[in-house]
Protein backbone atom coordinates (compact mmCIF):
# COMPACT_ATOMS: atom_id res chain seq x y z
CA UNK A 1 0.00 0.00 0.00
CA UNK A 2 1.18 3.52 -0.75
CA UNK A 3 0.51 5.18 2.60
CA UNK A 4 1.10 8.76 1.39
CA UNK A 5 -1.63 8.39 -1.25
CA UNK A 6 -3.87 6.40 1.06
CA UNK A 7 -3.74 9.05 3.79
CA UNK A 8 -4.23 11.86 1.26
CA UNK A 9 -7.39 10.12 0.04
CA UNK A 10 -8.64 9.63 3.60
CA UNK A 11 -7.93 13.29 4.40
CA UNK A 12 -9.88 14.36 1.31
CA UNK A 13 -12.82 12.23 2.40
CA UNK A 14 -12.63 13.65 5.92
CA UNK A 15 -12.73 17.16 4.43
CA UNK A 16 -16.08 16.23 2.86
CA UNK A 17 -17.37 15.07 6.24
CA UNK A 18 -16.11 18.30 7.87
CA UNK A 19 -18.19 20.33 5.40
CA UNK A 20 -21.31 18.28 6.05
CA UNK A 21 -20.87 17.89 9.83
CA UNK A 22 -18.65 20.76 10.99
CA UNK A 23 -19.67 20.51 14.63
CA UNK A 24 -18.78 16.80 14.79
CA UNK A 25 -15.45 17.46 13.09
CA UNK A 26 -14.69 20.37 15.41
CA UNK A 27 -15.58 18.29 18.45
CA UNK A 28 -13.32 15.45 17.34
CA UNK A 29 -10.47 17.88 16.61
CA UNK A 30 -10.87 19.44 20.07
CA UNK A 31 -10.83 16.02 21.71
CA UNK A 32 -7.71 15.11 19.73
CA UNK A 33 -5.91 18.29 20.84
CA UNK A 34 -6.97 17.70 24.44
CA UNK A 35 -5.51 14.18 24.43
CA UNK A 36 -2.29 14.61 22.44
CA UNK A 37 -0.17 17.05 24.40
CA UNK A 38 3.17 16.54 26.13
CA UNK A 39 2.27 16.06 29.77
CA UNK A 40 3.32 13.48 32.31
CA UNK A 41 2.92 11.04 29.42
CA UNK A 42 4.81 12.24 26.36
CA UNK A 43 3.12 12.83 23.03
CA UNK A 44 5.30 10.05 21.58
CA UNK A 45 4.00 7.54 24.10
CA UNK A 46 0.43 8.69 23.57
CA UNK A 47 0.87 8.14 19.83
CA UNK A 48 2.23 4.65 20.48
CA UNK A 49 -0.81 3.92 22.69
CA UNK A 50 -3.17 5.16 19.98
CA UNK A 51 -1.29 3.06 17.46
CA UNK A 52 -1.63 -0.06 19.62
CA UNK A 53 -5.37 0.53 19.83
CA UNK A 54 -5.55 1.08 16.06
CA UNK A 55 -3.76 -2.24 15.51
CA UNK A 56 -5.95 -4.11 18.00
CA UNK A 57 -9.12 -2.57 16.51
CA UNK A 58 -8.00 -3.08 12.91
CA UNK A 59 -8.18 0.51 11.67
CA UNK A 60 -5.83 0.92 8.70
CA UNK A 61 -6.54 4.65 8.41
CA UNK A 62 -5.75 5.15 12.10
CA UNK A 63 -2.56 3.12 11.71
CA UNK A 64 -1.35 5.38 8.92
CA UNK A 65 -2.15 8.64 10.70
CA UNK A 66 -0.71 7.51 14.04
CA UNK A 67 2.45 6.02 12.50
CA UNK A 68 3.06 9.38 10.84
CA UNK A 69 2.38 11.27 14.08
CA UNK A 70 4.50 8.84 16.12
CA UNK A 71 7.43 9.31 13.74
CA UNK A 72 7.03 13.09 14.05
CA UNK A 73 6.99 12.68 17.84
CA UNK A 74 10.27 10.73 17.70
CA UNK A 75 9.14 7.09 17.85
CA UNK A 76 11.58 4.57 16.44
CA UNK A 77 10.95 1.45 14.39
CA UNK A 78 11.95 -0.68 17.39
CA UNK A 79 9.48 1.12 19.64
CA UNK A 80 6.79 0.39 17.08
CA UNK A 81 7.68 -3.30 16.90
CA UNK A 82 7.50 -3.55 20.69
CA UNK A 83 4.12 -1.80 20.56
CA UNK A 84 2.98 -4.39 17.99
CA UNK A 85 3.82 -7.16 20.47
CA UNK A 86 1.54 -5.59 23.09
CA UNK A 87 -1.23 -4.99 20.53
CA UNK A 88 -1.02 -8.62 19.40
CA UNK A 89 -1.29 -9.76 23.02
CA UNK A 90 -4.49 -7.75 23.36
CA UNK A 91 -5.92 -8.30 19.88
CA UNK A 92 -4.73 -11.76 18.80
CA UNK A 93 -4.21 -12.90 15.23
CA UNK A 94 -6.06 -10.02 13.55
CA UNK A 95 -3.83 -7.55 15.41
CA UNK A 96 -0.79 -9.47 14.18
CA UNK A 97 -1.95 -8.88 10.60
CA UNK A 98 -2.59 -5.17 11.21
CA UNK A 99 0.74 -4.90 13.03
CA UNK A 100 2.44 -5.69 9.74
CA UNK A 101 0.82 -2.54 8.33
CA UNK A 102 2.64 -0.51 10.99
CA UNK A 103 6.04 -1.63 9.75
CA UNK A 104 5.06 -1.07 6.12
CA UNK A 105 3.83 2.44 6.93
CA UNK A 106 6.88 3.21 9.07
CA UNK A 107 9.29 2.05 6.37
CA UNK A 108 7.53 4.27 3.82
CA UNK A 109 7.19 7.38 5.97
CA UNK A 110 10.32 7.45 8.14
CA UNK A 111 13.29 9.43 6.96
CA UNK A 112 16.34 7.24 6.33
CA UNK A 113 18.84 7.41 9.17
Amino acid sequence: MDYASYLANTAANLDKVRKIEPETAAGFAAMHRAAFYDGDVSKKHKELMALAIAVAKGCTDCIGFHVRAAIKAGATRKEMTEMIAVAVLMGGGPAYMYGAHVIEAYDQMAQPA
